[in-house]
């Protein structure tokens, strides 16, 4: 057995502890439709979820569709979003983004993972997102938690979030991806905190490299 097929079978074997010790984990954020995980994902951006549900809680009784952000100037949107930071720049891309989505999707949000990259405010990490919990497209979300237990657990050494999803591809079955991101995103909230990590709590401590150097 190569390096690589043992590496996969461990990534297998981790991804099915935690799919057991967390079998209904579902996105953080609050949404009903495509277009509100899409609107909650670009307002997350450097933001807690759990800010962005409080704020998204009235926001989304008063904003319905995409023609609703382009009714109000500016100013009233960043009001609205003000609490979750980088307002003004979160405003200008959901507006663009909605203008998008009007002019070029009937203002409905795209199932094509390579049209949603393209709406203003949207990278990877949002796509993947929505692809993947509202649409149920294949695909692996890479947050802060996601980038930082993947290298704890020596997945790969690297920040940068392409090169992270990119290898969580390679050592995944495919119906694992859409849950990775939360199995890793809860463990990471619950018992792999970065300042006090539980890790005599953990149920993957025997096969985290990291927990063998502590």
């Amino acid at each position: 057995m190569n390096s690589e097929t043992k590496e996969k079978n461990r990534a297998k074997k981790i991804f099915d502890i935690l799919s057991k010790a967390y079998p209904n984990v579902k996105p953080a954020l609050d949404y009903n439709s495509p277009f509100q995980l899409l609107i909650a994902t670009i307002l997350s951006a450097q933001c807690t979820d759990e800010r962005v549900n409080i704020v998204t809680k009235d926001l989304f009784k008063k904003y319905k569709s995409p023609k609703d952000y382009l009714k109000v100037s500016s100013e009233e949107l960043e009001k609205d979003i003000y609490s979750t930071g980088f307002y003004k720049q979160k405003a200008k891309s959901i507006r663009n983004c909605c203008n998008e989505l009007i002019e070029n999707h009937n203002g409905e949000v795209p199932k094509d993972f390579d049209e949603l990259v393209k709406l203003s405010g949207v990278g990877r990490k949002t796509a993947s997102v929505v692809a993947g919990n509202a649409f149920g497209i294949p695909a692996i979300a890479v947050d802060t938690h996601v980038k930082r237990l993947s290298n704890l657990l020596n997945f790969i050494d690297s920040q940068n979030p392409d090169k992270i999803e990119i290898r969580l591809k390679e050592l995944l079955p495919e119906s694992y991806w859409i849950n990775s991101s939360h199995w890793l995103a809860t463990h990471g909230r619950k018992v792999c905190i970065a300042r006090r990590p539980k890790c005599p709590e953990c149920v993957i401590a025997n096969l985290c490299p990291s927990f063998s150097k502590s």
